[in-house]
């Protein structure tokens, strides 16, 4: 077999670096690949770059050196365009939830099925059931001015989730809901994954990374190490 064969991956970074302007590099000769499929936490101390990583993994900045694949694709030779079809495989939970204050709950969930294309018919149907997941079934008409941070949090969620993306990335999702809503938003990401979305999940929840066990991505000082559960076991 002629050439170097490798794995396909969903996320590949080969040694990139990031920096903001002429300061100190966030990110530090990261390396990493992650499968189709694949679950993992991304940990590491406040300010160690969780989410200048994220950042980038969505194409929010370009990395100031080394390479980045998302599915299959240089992202440093994507168009404009591109890089929009491609941010529409991908859901994603920021921190700042970054919803639309005059739209509803139930319109600011449906807006990924409705971009999509989807009728209005399955979007009606689809967007109650899942708020009816996350416990918002009686907010469904509330705009989120009117809502509590762990409401507002659920509704950037359920909107990531909603058009069963092919790559989910999560800051800190679970970190304004009780233990209950938070296990059951986990319930939710498993599943996804166990359907097939590949998942990043940003968290600086020990107690949650060791009640549901995936890989973790750990970054310390802008370098990042990859752990399996088993090794985090062992030491």
């Amino acid at each position: 077999m002629g050439g170097r064969w490798r794995l396909a991956a969903l996320v590949r970074f080969e040694n990139v670096g990031m920096r903001y302007g002429a300061g100190a590099e966030v990110l530090r000769d990261v390396t990493m690949h992650l499968e189709p499929g694949s679950f993992h936490y991304l940990t590491g101390p406040s300010g160690a770059g969780k989410t200048t990583l994220l950042r980038l993994i969505y194409l929010a900045d370009r990395p100031s050196r080394g390479t980045i694949e998302l599915f299959e694709q240089d992202v440093a030779s994507l168009e404009r365009e591109a890089m929009a079809l491609l941010r529409r495989r991908m859901g994603i939970v920021f921190q700042d939830f970054r919803l639309i204050d005059h739209l509803s709950t139930f319109d600011n969930v449906a807006l990924p099925l409705r971009v999509a294309g989807v009728e209005e018919s399955r979007v009606k149907a689809h967007v109650t059931e899942l708020l009816g997941w996350v416990g918002l079934a009686d907010e469904i008409n509330a705009r989120p001015p009117t809502l509590s941070g762990g409401q507002k949090q659920r509704i950037a969620i359920a909107r990531a989730v909603i058009a069963g993306p092919a790559l989910l990335l999560a800051d800190e999702p679970t970190g304004n809901v009780d233990d209950a809503m938070a296990d059951r938003l986990m319930r939710l990401f498993e599943e996804m994954n166990r359907l097939g979305t590949t998942l990043v999940l940003a968290t600086h929840s020990e107690t949650l990374v060791a009640r549901r066990p995936h890989p973790r991505l750990h970054l310390d000082n802008g370098r990042l190490l990859i752990e399996s559960p088993l090794a985090r076991q062992a030491t």
